[in-house]
């Protein structure tokens, strides 16, 4: 009897500080539950280089101020629904984020030979890559919740390639991070290159071998710019997009996911958008 009286005493005690911790949380607002982001989800098409371009747009409704807007570079395969995923994601982490459109008119494709023919304009003349950027650029700025002074961009592959390359002729990003891109295009240049950079590369990518990550190396150290560059070991070219791997089959590609290093990437991103949106 005197061991049931105790634990009925212990039970009540435990209820009774169970309640008055949930009237405490009421008298002073506290909230226990975690507010969901609301997502509004925009498909815009603007105009520039000549061309109508069309641009998937997110950001969180529940946000009632301006905030950093990111601009979403695609792969060679176009605006298709992995740069608006990413999109989505930067939007739930409090930006206003864009996949843009780089061929024009929302092309997309899945065949290597299609966007090896599409994006190789882009690589050859790095300005028709720029245009297209600056006319994405008013489109993003152009909307009320995106703050003008704190604009970044992310691209992934060819995407990653681009985001280096319009960086590095001057665009006034705060930051570019370039996921699996190829390193080496435009020329490093200290009176252009005003973004800090980061850089995600699959340490085993057979894309970009150590050589081009050397000579990459060697012309940002020899601007002084303000860079850096994470490898990923094990990780090849593709590695953030969970389609990669199928791809990679389908075209007898050595592109594949690794999640591993999507997710290290992904963290390494948010700690350098913290780091340069202070």
């Amino acid at each position: 009897m005197k061991h049931r009286f105790g634990f009925a005493f212990l039970f009540m005690a435990a209820a009774a500080i169970v309640s008055c911790s949930d009237e405490a949380s009421k008298k002073t607002g506290e909230r226990t539950e975690t507010k969901e982001p609301a997502v509004k989800e925009l498909n815009i098409s603007y105009a520039g280089d000549s061309i109508t371009m069309n641009g998937f747009v997110a950001y969180d409704t529940s946000i009632d101020t301006k905030r950093p807007a990111i601009l979403v570079i695609p792969e060679w395969w176009g605006l298709n629904d992995y740069p608006k995923m990413r999109a989505r994601e930067l939007a739930k982490l409090g930006y206003i984020a864009m996949a843009m459109d780089m061929y024009g008119n929302g092309l997309t494709t899945d065949s290597p030979s299609t966007a090896l023919k599409l994006a190789t304009p882009f690589y050859a003349h790095p300005e028709k890559a720029k245009a297209r950027v600056d006319a994405a650029l008013v489109a993003l700025k152009s909307f009320m919740q995106t703050d003008t002074g704190k604009i970044a961009a992310i691209g992934y592959c060819f995407g990653g390639a681009m985001a280096l390359n319009t960086a590095r002729l001057g665009e006034d990003f705060k930051g570019v991070v370039s996921f699996h891109g190829t390193l080496v295009g435009t020329p490093a240049n200290k009176d252009l290159l005003k973004a800090k950079v980061l850089v995600c590369h699959g340490a085993d990518d057979p894309f970009v071998p150590q050589k081009e990550v050397d000579q990459f190396k060697k012309q940002m150290d020899s601007i002084k710019a303000d860079y850096t560059f994470k490898a990923y070991p094990g990780a090849v070219h593709a590695f953030t997009n969970p389609r990669a791997t199928e791809v990679g089959k389908k075209w007898n590609i050595p592109i594949a996911y690794n999640a591993a290093a999507d997710s290290a990437s992904w963290k390494d991103m948010k700690a350098f958008f913290d780091s340069i949106f202070k």
